[in-house]
């Protein structure tokens, strides 16, 4: 049985597993894929064979991703509405837009920090290795 104290040989770097996590590739070697769909995480890599089963984001990605584009179309709405002088109806269509699309691109990104996270961490029986 594994001891909450026990200290692991092998460092899981924090930074790389993010970066790699944000790439949507394998938080360990940072080349295979992380994803196999929008948001279905791969249970290994292709590359290294890491076993990524363990991986449950659950509502952290949705999270992550409505605070950053809340803050965007807030800072859009501000812009727009103060340096010109937009239809209600345009910005609504425009923003609604922007909203639509960056949330689109963010989530799986989000799934893969999240992902490279619990890994680094030895969340989610990520550690068991």
């Amino acid at each position: 049985m594994e001891k909450a104290n026990d200290v692991h040989t092998d460092d899981r770097n924090l930074r790389t597993a993010v970066l790699n996590g944000l790439r949507l590739k394998c938080p360990k070697c940072g080349e295979g894929a992380l994803l196999h769909s929008y948001l279905k995480v791969n249970a290994s890599c292709p590359v290294c064979h890491e076993d990524l089963s363990h991986a449950r984001a659950d509502d952290g990605p949705a999270y992550l991703t409505i605070l950053i584009v809340c803050h965007i179309v807030g800072v859009a709405l501000h812009v727009v509405y103060g340096y010109f002088d937009p239809s209600p109806l345009m910005v609504a269509f425009s923003i609604s837009a922007v909203a639509v699309i960056a949330s689109i691109l963010l989530l799986p990104r989000m799934k893969g920090l999240i992902v490279g996270v619990q890994w680094a961490k030895r969340m989610q029986g990520f550690g068991r290795q």
